[in-house]
């Protein structure tokens, strides 16, 4: 174990040897990036005096491209390395609780090296910013399952936990500075504040499939394997279906029928392409009941969890059931990029809806929870949604969001659009706000929304003192119903009423770039505001 810590901190704390070098192309993109990053001196680092990639450039556009592709792989470089030292970690003195902290981080440290090498090997400036964002949300994740689990203090004392630490602090620079060079390459933006993206003839990106276009509103839709409790179908449990995807390999749509019934287990997708399809969101549900009080991460909580991208789901319910007392309890996490939910349920009480990472959206759905409901640090929309307040434990108040973006530069946040925020039956007089910021950079708008009379006229609540409050974005527009007023709300510097061309950045169509690959799926969206 000594060994172990030793070359850990030692590998965290060696910088690279490189210069500057005099060439006038990477002089400018040094001069161009490396000032405006959070981290210069390790920016600087990455361009040495005989860099073919840089000294070769004939332009200052191929050198910003040769000079992004080098911090990416210098980052790349850097995951690999903390994945092989966790992965060599010898747990056999750590008690039950840390093995599961520990399981989460190795689990999301591969994550993060599939995510980061997907980013070198794409020109894509706003697919890498979304799975950059994905990365820096596992390494926090990481972290926070052993504050989920009051192991912190513990390991830390031990001497486990410190170069740990060391190691994710030094890497979190690294991969925050390819989070602002990656975005400073980006093209020219588009109306609306996205960036401009590669779209077919026929409007829709090159990555859709012309057999997902109807999928989602198709009555009924051709399924390769249906679930039912009575045994009526190919399976009994929606665990054995998802097994048979992933032996299809994940480069086809696989289509899941799951009947009627409420199925008792906890399901993980993995696999690509998945779509699940229930008989209706009050007749098809999933449920569950694990929770950070009985020695599950917040994490592993989730009765469903998906990260295979390109996951659709329709007229199903998740939910997790272990109440309030039992705080943090998942009933969905999706880390799915591009994923989307139309006509889903999600019932629970303290973290609900775990919109984790990458790009999604959310219609027609109902909403269930008491606090924090609605987190994660997706690039979520969440659109024509019932989103109900529920009654928490004695002494709580209830906020409906809490969105944790821990970079500037992490292209996420939540945006809730022509949605109703309303009381579920039995809340009484609990205080209820919009949101309050779970990270630093906490990204949040309410736009078109009905807001009921059960939200506090300052609809936003603190985190902590002045944690993020100057730091955070935290958006309302032309909302309606007797909590809409605006008058009384914070007086932040990071809350703001927000104009027309600043709301429309958060639309379906620029925050998400889903005009296109939302509706090839089949699915109703409104693209603007």
């Amino acid at each position: 174990m000594d060994t172990f810590v030793v070359c850990f901190v030692s590998w965290f704390l060696v910088s690279a040897v490189w210069s500057v070098s005099g060439d006038q192309a990477h002089d400018h993109v040094s001069s161009s990036y490396c000032t405006h990053v959070p981290y210069p001196d390790l920016c600087s680092s990455l361009i040495t005096t005989d860099d073919q990639v840089l000294t070769s450039s004939s332009s200052f556009d191929d050198a910003k491209s040769g000079f992004r592709g080098l911090a990416l792989q210098a980052t790349l470089a850097r995951a690999e390395e903390a994945h092989r030292f966790l992965s060599a970690m010898d747990l056999g003195s750590v008690e039950e609780k840390g093995k599961v902290a520990w399981g989460d981080c190795l689990e999301l440290m591969e994550d993060t090296v599939a995510q980061l090498k997907r980013s070198v090997s794409s020109m894509e400036v706003e697919d890498t910013q979304t799975w950059l964002s994905a990365a820096t949300t596992n390494l926090q994740t990481c972290k926070d399952g052993f504050k989920d689990l009051n192991l912190s203090s513990i390991l830390m004392s031990s001497g486990m936990m410190l170069p740990f630490m060391s190691s994710t602090g030094n890497f979190t620079k690294f991969l925050s500075n390819s989070l602002a060079i990656n975005k400073a390459a980006a093209l020219p933006a588009a109306p609306g504040g996205g960036l401009r993206r590669r779209l077919l003839s026929d409007g829709f990106p090159s990555w859709v499939s012309s057999k997902d276009r109807k999928l989602l509103q198709s009555p009924a839709p051709n399924a390769n394997v249906v679930v039912a409790k009575d045994g009526s179908g190919n399976y009994r449990t929606i665990s054995e279906a998802v097994a048979a995807a992933a032996k299809s390999g994940g480069g086809k749509r696989f289509v899941v029928r799951v009947k009627a019934g409420v199925y008792k287990e906890n399901v993980e997708v993995k696999t690509a392409n998945v779509m699940l399809v229930g008989d209706g969101m009050g007749s098809t549900i999933v449920t569950g009941s694990k929770n950070v009080q009985d020695g599950s991460t917040t994490f592993r909580s989730a009765t469903f969890a998906v990260t295979g991208d390109g996951f659709l789901a329709r007229d199903i319910t998740f939910e997790n059931t272990a109440g309030p007392q039992k705080h943090q309890a998942v009933a969905l996490r999706s880390g799915s990029d591009r994923s989307i939910f139309f006509r889903c349920g999600f019932k629970g009480y303290q973290d609900t809806l775990y919109v984790y990472s990458q790009r999604q959206f959310y219609r027609d759905c109902d909403i269930y929870g008491t606090v924090d409901f609605i987190f994660g640090d997706a690039a979520a929309v969440i659109q024509n949604c019932n989103i109900y307040v529920r009654k928490p434990m004695s002494g709580q108040k209830n906020t409906v969001t809490a969105q944790g973006r821990s970079d500037p530069n992490e292209n996420t946040g939540i945006s809730v659009h022509n949605s109703r925020v309303a009381a579920a039956e039995g809340l009484g007089g609990v205080k209820s706000y919009l949101g309050r910021p779970w990270k630093e950079y906490s990204r949040t708008v309410f736009m078109k929304c009905n807001l009921g009379g059960l939200i506090d006229p300052a609809g936003w609540l603190e985190w902590s003192g002045n944690f993020a409050l100057k730091t955070l974005y935290y958006g309302e527009y032309m909302n309606s119903g007797a909590g809409a007023a605006t008058g009384g709300r914070v007086k932040w510097p990071g809350f703001r009423v927000m104009s027309g061309a600043d709301a429309a950045k958060f639309t379906v169509g620029s925050f998400l770039g889903g005009g296109s690959w939302i509706t090839s799926a089949g699915v109703p969206v409104a693209s603007g505001l």
